[in-house]
């Protein structure tokens, strides 16, 4: 962390400009086309590979998922002013984890994976800054690469 007190708070209270939107769902969209390629590869390998995909994606250099890379986005932890590592993609992701593993439920599990993904994406677009529910947990933001001056 940097700072202590009152340092601390301010860098944590900085406002970065939002990611466009569109941006975002497309970059979500091609991680999970990534997932799902996963488990129709290795069926049962592949379920439990796409979920650690899911969880650390953001913690590869930058910030930055395969998805995230390809359309320009990276995430940051917003205490420190840093792209996001392993930990805080595994906090922020949790939901979507979570919604993948309802997903093997039939039926019930497939309604409750869409309720999390509709909450989270409503959060995306509803919040001023666009953090959904596991960046507010892990203190991250998605933002458009290049906004801030961090290396990959």
């Amino acid at each position: 962390m940097i700072g202590v007190g009152p340092v601390a708070k301010l860098i944590e209270g900085a406002v970065y400009p939002k990611a466009y939107v569109l941006n975002r769902f497309i970059a979500k969209l091609i991680d999970l086309f990534i997932v799902v390629a996963a488990d129709e590869v290795a069926p049962p390998v592949g379920f439990l590979s796409g979920l650690a995909y899911i969880l650390i994606a953001d913690g590869f250099a930058g910030g930055r998922s395969i998805g995230k890379r390809l359309v320009g986005l990276q995430t940051m932890r917003l205490d420190v002013r840093e792209t996001a590592g392993f930990r805080e993609s595994i906090i922020r992701n949790l939901p979507c984890g979570v919604a993948q593993l309802l997903f093997a439920v039939p039926y019930v599990g497939w309604i409750g994976s869409v309720a999390v993904l509709a909450f989270e994406s409503v959060l995306i677009v509803g919040n001023e800054h666009g953090r959904r529910l596991g960046d507010e947990v892990a203190r991250t933001q998605v933002l458009d690469a290049g906004q801030l001056a961090v290396p990959d």
